[in-house]
């Protein structure tokens, strides 16, 4: 995610594979079946055997001109791969070396870690999950949220390095980046002096708002409402035809109707369940309120907000299939946040690549027969 990132950017993004047998996230099942296809796009691939010395020769060569180096490894690897820190420093003392790990310094550095784990250390899959039955998120959202920071830390890198001419090392990690979205739940604990409550626990969850959740409808279907101000509340009400709550003193301020929402939690059910989610959407556009339809995965891929406003990127999946995902959510100046390239195959500008780098051909052909770097066989389609 920290690559694609820095690639949609403007980055060259050189995404380095092991040979033979490329990127193990290219053939992963089920739930991770799109990994790669989601976080691949806009980099060159560069298939080579870093556990020989000719294949770390390579990336000597590389970082010895590269900005940014981001690695992925169990703590340690690296080192003992003769590709730390220290060792592209002595290179290229501009280099700004992000390691990307389970735990930032302190005791738990030594361990591997994964997104799940961390929801689940961190405190996100007991905020998640009903009682007693702690949850993952819906996404990886751990992975990407360690990504984003590892770019913003990145991006800082870079500023001072403006300043002073030499590079850094910059650490993200997935644990601090699961405790930094605990820390609303933990601050809120200081202030009422209670243990937090899972976000499912509906009846001890003490709500922020009055009206802040899905709803059914006449179809079927679920509509997410936020009724979030006074103005919200006058104008939802108005509509449907209840002065006499608009009127009520009990129901004055969001916090009187917190206290009493079960007076009109009842009515809000009865009035949403007489119409289907697309008149309601038009209802709650023209009233300006907060509202969502309950969306799935699959409903993004026509959602007419994301097809006409240009944030979807088409991208080529196995077999010559290719769909649109979302891309980069920023808007910058005129920047367009394209696809300029599709997602590489396994090695596919391994021989680009070392060409730039001064190798000539017949090295290239003899770093490729004896499996030390590794590309695509020509004419095919096959994936790595």
């Amino acid at each position: 995610s920290a690559g694609v990132l820095l690639a949609d950017l403007g980055a060259d993004v050189i995404k380095i594979e092991p040979a033979p047998n490329g990127d193990p996230t290219r053939g992963l099942q089920g739930f991770g079946s799109g990994f790669f296809y989601a976080f691949n796009r806009n980099k060159r691939s560069l298939a080579v055997n870093l556990k020989t010395e000719e294949g770390r020769d390579v990336i000597y060569r590389l970082a010895t001109h590269a900005d940014i180096v981001l690695e992925n490894y169990a703590p340690g690897a690296m080192d003992r791969l003769g590709c730390g820190y220290d060792d592209f420093l002595r290179l290229n003392p501009r280099i700004i070396y992000c390691a990307l790990k389970g735990f930032l310094s302190g005791p738990y550095e030594e361990r591997p870690a994964l997104d799940e784990i961390v929801q689940f250390m961190g405190g996100l899959a007991y905020m998640t999950g009903p009682p007693g039955q702690p949850l993952r998120a819906g996404a990886s959202v751990i992975d990407i949220m360690g990504g984003m920071f590892a770019v913003i830390g990145v991006q800082a890198a870079l500023r001072e390095r403006e300043r002073s001419g030499r590079g850094q090392f910059v650490k993200s990690a997935l644990f601090e980046s699961a405790t930094f979205l605990m820390a609303q739940h933990m601050a809120g604990e200081v202030v009422t002096g209670t243990p937090a409550v899972q976000m499912s626990d509906r009846n001890r969850r003490q709500g922020i708002w009055a009206i802040y959740e899905a709803f059914e409808t006449a179809d079927d279907e679920l509509i997410f409402l936020g009724l979030t101000s006074n103005n919200h509340w006058r104008e939802f009400w108005t509509h449907f035809d209840r002065q006499d709550l608009i009127d009520d003193p009990e129901l004055a301020t969001n916090p009187d109707r917190v206290r009493n929402r079960a007076r009109f939690k009842p009515i809000v059910e009865e009035c949403l369940r007489r119409h289907s989610v697309a008149e309601l959407t038009v209802v709650f556009e023209k009233m300006g309120v907060p509202f969502a339809p309950v969306a799935k995965p699959g409903d993004l891929f026509d959602d007419p907000h994301l097809k006409a406003g240009g944030h979807m990127v088409d991208i080529e999946f196995p077999g010559g299939r290719r769909a649109p995902i979302p891309g980069l959510p920023l808007e910058m100046g005129d920047h367009k946040f394209g696809v300029r390239n599709q997602t590489p195959k396994a090695g596919e500008h391994t021989r680009e690549i070392l060409d730039a780098l001064g190798l000539g051909g017949d090295e290239i052909d003899s770093l490729g027969a004896r499996g030390i770097v590794m590309w695509p066989s020509e004419g095919t389609d096959e994936e790595y």
